[in-house]
């Protein structure tokens, strides 16, 4: 099925999609401070997403369900407990006070406390294991407050059953003796001391390399996110575009051909006038860089620590996709403002000139980039990105003449 061309997705995407319950919003916003996208349970979802669309198959949560509703809270359990049994993983979750119908999704339990184990087996077996302590849950609670409050010594005696004997407090300690000693514990302890024949492994068990896929396909899912990104901000685009075509039109009207004869040093001096105003607009064009990196730098960094792909990949991705439009800034420039000037005629000089135009372009927005990824602050970024303007404006030998 992944071979059929045309396809949006691989297949492995959107199945996780359908087993998150992320397929109705596939295509949506994750959403920021200004952007509402994505609600906040999907939002976890996505972020659960992020990691099993990979190769990994065994999960460590630690409560996920902070700042959720329980209803959200069960929608998300459910669905690692549809990713655990379709996919066969594994996924070691821990709850701060989970509903009774979010505690039933749960296949195995595993109750620590004090620093030690007190219970570690199948759901339906662990209220069996505490009545044979002299504990019984109550009618209309829940259990996962049962197993939470029958270790503390302040709780325990309000569970205590057994009318043979006086209740006596008993310590987590012994507790954890008692599994030990419980058929439960010594079930648990000979399956876990059998050792582990590794020549009946699957060899595709275990990851063996450091990425998901290959550096060309990692490559190539870079470049796809970049071009989505670029289109989604089409409208910057476009309208910096047009914005340089304006400045340059606004710009050649001020140096107009006819006004301008270099017949001494004081009318040259005005075509330098031309050429530091090209060297402040292409400055200031690539000044809008800096934001833009800064809102990607958090999913960066993320993705970049949890091996999603190489820093070189998505920096080499990340600066050729705007190669062609500086191209684009630099032959719109010069088209409209090289003859209308009246800088030399001849086509050499004019291909020479938007050669520069394009080099500034680029290092302005290799300059943005370096402060944003530097700083890692809009604030602080926009402050040493003025400084550095400031600096090359001062030192590019116009402003201060000789």
């Amino acid at each position: 099925a992944s071979s059929i061309g045309g396809r949006k997705h691989s297949i492995s995407t959107d199945y996780v999609l359908k087993v998150l319950g992320l397929d109705i919003c596939s295509d949506t916003f994750v959403g920021n401070d200004m952007l509402r996208g994505v609600s906040g349970g999907q939002r976890k979802r996505v972020t659960t997403g992020e990691m099993i669309v990979g190769p990994r198959k065994t999960l460590f949560m630690d409560e996920i369900s902070t700042g959720l509703d329980s209803s959200t809270t069960f929608q998300i359990v459910k669905c690692m407990r549809n990713f655990v049994h379709l996919m066969e993983a594994t996924v070691l979750m821990g709850l701060l006070q989970p509903a009774p119908e979010t505690y039933e999704l749960f296949d195995d339990i595993l109750l620590l406390s004090e620093g030690y184990m007190v219970y570690q087996g199948p759901r339906g077996k662990v209220l069996e294991f505490f009545e044979s302590l002299g504990f019984k849950l109550p009618p209309r609670k829940g259990v996962a407050d049962f197993l939470q409050e029958v270790t503390s010594k302040k709780d325990q005696a309000q569970y205590w059953a057994d009318p043979s004997k006086p209740y006596v407090f008993i310590p987590v300690s012994e507790m954890a003796i008692a599994f030990k000693n419980s058929r439960f514990g010594k079930s648990l302890e000979s399956t876990l001391s059998a050792p582990y024949d590794k020549s009946q492994s699957h060899p595709s068990a275990l990851s063996r390399t450091k990425y998901a896929a290959s550096r060309w396909e990692l490559l190539n899912s870079c470049f796809a996110r970049e071009k989505l990104l670029m289109t989604r901000q089409s409208f910057l685009y476009i309208f910096r575009t047009f914005q340089v075509a304006f400045v340059a039109f606004v710009t050649s009207t001020i140096f107009l051909r006819t006004k301008l004869h270099p017949v001494d040093e004081i009318n040259g001096n005005l075509y330098l006038s031309c050429l530091f105003f090209g060297v402040v607009h292409m400055m200031f064009n690539g000044f809008s860089e800096l934001s833009l990196l800064i809102f990607r730098l958090p999913v960066f960094y993320k993705q970049r620590d949890n091996l999603f792909h190489p820093a070189w990949i998505w920096s080499v991705v990340s600066w050729s996709i705007r190669v062609p439009y500086s191209a684009i800034e630099a032959v719109v420039w010069s088209c409209v403002l090289y003859y209308t000037v009246g800088f030399a005629p001849s086509a050499g000089r004019f291909f020479r000139f938007t050669f520069a135009q394009f080099v500034l372009h680029q290092m302005a927005v290799s300059l943005f980039r370096m402060l944003a990824s530097l700083a890692r602050d809009l604030v602080v970024a926009n402050t040493f990105g003025s400084a550095s303007l400031l600096l090359v404006f001062l030192l590019g030998g116009f402003v201060i003449p000789k």
